[in-house]
């Protein structure tokens, strides 16, 4: 997958350091070249969890059949 400015991406791996899980949902919102980008991965209320450089290995296209879940947090906003 090649992200996009603004897609709408999911997590394929946890992220402990970060707080998130595989599964979390994320936005892309900065490009910085063809094999790396900046997400962010916010909580239900709107605040920033975390924002993550990631490659496209690192994330999947969200699918119809997802389904979007609320879980807490196992770490601090970042």
């Amino acid at each position: 997958m090649t992200p996009q400015l603004l897609d709408v991406v999911v997590l394929t791996s946890d992220m402990p350091q970060h707080g998130l899980r595989r599964g979390d949902l994320g936005t892309v919102v900065e490009i910085h070249n063809p094999t790396a980008f900046l997400a962010e991965f916010v909580a239900a209320s709107g605040r920033t969890q975390a924002l993550v450089t990631l490659g496209p290995g690192d994330v999947r296209a969200v699918e119809d059949n997802d389904l979007v879940t609320v879980r807490p947090s196992t770490a601090k906003a970042s």
